[in-house]
């Protein structure tokens, strides 16, 4: 590993987020003026209307994008590893999650201009590792929200029961929420809708819990008869455990949205409460869920977990949870579409809507990453695996070799082994960076291994189908 960033691409080349390198120095000039201009014209009303994020609202922003419906697939996941890996794996990976979101914001305090994953990326390796992380963050986000459409649609399927009606309809009325809750164009607007989206979480996951939990006492021979193990079954397979093992991992990669919301940040050093916060809630959540749901449902438990509780209680669970599946999936738009407008509009006041052309820019941009999510997620017969396939290859690097990268490139002072510090952290970081490897390859080889079995054995559905039994409900 070099001692130093590369020098990244002049300022001039519009082809990529300019003027990184003076960003530090800018920001100290012109902070001041620009606090003395709040009456000068929009992009100094911008400015401040998009500085007011505190540690708690970030806390909130990161819970959004973090903890959704898909904590209620962890069960599945312990189903298969057992209970003691289960458990070690869901606190082992969120401790990593918490250092490497440390890194991330360490970056963001060096250099204060960083709005977004790829421009942190440009600082080691230029136009091309911008551009490179510019595609890989508005894809998965993309396919995010697809998934989010999907999990909408089995949702309402589920709530609604009636398989004469076509699911397709439900596919659009998911679309048509994602839509609305993506508009609030600032995070500090959006984490309000952040507290019912925890709300509706933590209820749902409740509610499953307690039902599973009744469902299994009043079974024959009650809790006792219950399948759970702490070790893994005889016959499982490295496909599938590493498909188990990549549900947890996933469900900590909230560092790939992470400059996005420190951006609007009025204090960026608070950043470092958020993510504790967000760390010991997520470890907590996850174990607590994996374990008891596992425990009171045992090995048949199904992914989701509410899809295990009686079909009564199952439907009221989906209704309680509509408000996570679709502020939680509506935040990766909000995402994409304030990276596009930094990004086209990087010297106009259009970027910060707050005026009639920008606001009918931002519903048309929005409208438009909402439309290509329903309609990706609605063609690919295959799309969950396929999200599979993308995270394992994009979302390893968001949380976990790029940070690490990060510590040697960027935020590393002196040789590696300059210090017992720095020989320390090199060894912590290059942990983390062979991890993040593993998790690149091995999910990536496990993805397409469920993608061919997938369609060996028929469970690949057909595109833009009316069929609720596609959706597998």
């Amino acid at each position: 590993m070099t001692d130093h960033a590369v020098d990244a691409p002049s300022s001039n080349d519009r082809t990529w987020k300019p003027d990184l390198e003076n960003a530090d120095k800018n920001e100290q000039l012109q902070r001041p003026q620009l606090e003395e201009k709040v009456t000068g014209g929009s992009i100094a009303m911008g400015e401040l209307k998009h500085n007011k994020l505190g540690w708690k609202r970030l806390a909130i922003c990161l819970i959004v994008e973090a903890i959704a419906l898909g904590s209620l697939s962890l069960p599945s996941a312990f189903a298969t590893l057992g209970m003691v890996a289960g458990v070690l794996m869901t606190v082992g990976i969120g401790l990593i999650a918490i250092w490497t979101s440390y890194l991330v914001g360490q970056v963001k305090l060096k250099h204060p201009h960083v709005e977004h994953y790829a421009d942190a990326v440009a600082l080691m390796w230029g136009k091309f590792g911008y551009e490179l992380t510019s595609v890989m963050f508005v894809l998965v986000l993309i396919l995010l929200t697809g998934s989010h459409v999907l999990t909408g649609t089995i949702a309402w399927v589920r709530i609604v029961n009636d398989p004469t009606l076509c699911a397709l309809i439900w596919g659009l009325v998911s679309a048509l929420l994602l839509y609305l809750l993506a508009l609030p164009p600032t995070f500090h607007e959006f984490a309000i809708l952040g507290y019912i989206d925890f709300a509706s979480i933590l209820v749902a996951i409740t509610t499953t819990m307690i039902a599973t939990g009744i469902h299994a006492g009043f079974a024959p021979g009650g809790l006792a008869t219950m399948t759970w193990s702490a070790w893994p079954p005889a016959s499982i397979t490295f496909t599938k455990a590493f498909l188990a093992t990549t549900n947890i991992i996933f469900a900590y990669s909230f560092a790939m949205c992470q400059y996005s919301f420190m951006a609007e940040m009025h204090t960026p050093r608070d950043y470092v409460k958020s993510i504790w916060a967000l760390g010991i809630i997520e470890i907590v959540v996850y174990t607590l869920t994996g374990a008891i749901i596992y425990a009171f449902v045992g090995s048949g438990v199904a992914s989701p977990s509410i899809l295990s509780a009686p079909m009564v209680v199952s439907r009221v669970t989906f209704g309680l949870a509509l408000p996570v599946i679709f502020i939680s999936g509506s935040i990766n738009t909000t995402v994409v579409g304030k990276y596009i407008m930094g990004r086209v509009f990087s010297t106009s006041e259009i970027r910060y809507v707050n005026t009639r052309k920008g606001w009918a820019i931002w519903l048309a941009l929005i409208a438009g990453l909402t439309i290509i999510a329903w309609a990706v997620a609605e063609a690919i017969p295959f799309f969950n695996a396929l999200l599979g396939l993308i995270s394992s290859l994009f979302i390893s690097g968001f949380t976990f070799y790029l940070p690490a990268l990060f510590w040697f490139y960027i935020l590393k002072q002196g040789r590696w082994d300059a210090t017992y510090k720095n020989i320390g952290l090199s060894i912590v970081n290059g942990l983390v960076f062979l991890f993040g490897i593993v998790v690149l390859v091995c999910g990536t080889y496990a993805s397409v291994w469920d993608i061919m079995q997938s369609y060996k054995t028929g469970k690949v559905g057909s595109s833009f189908t009316c069929s609720a039994a596609s959706y597998g409900v």
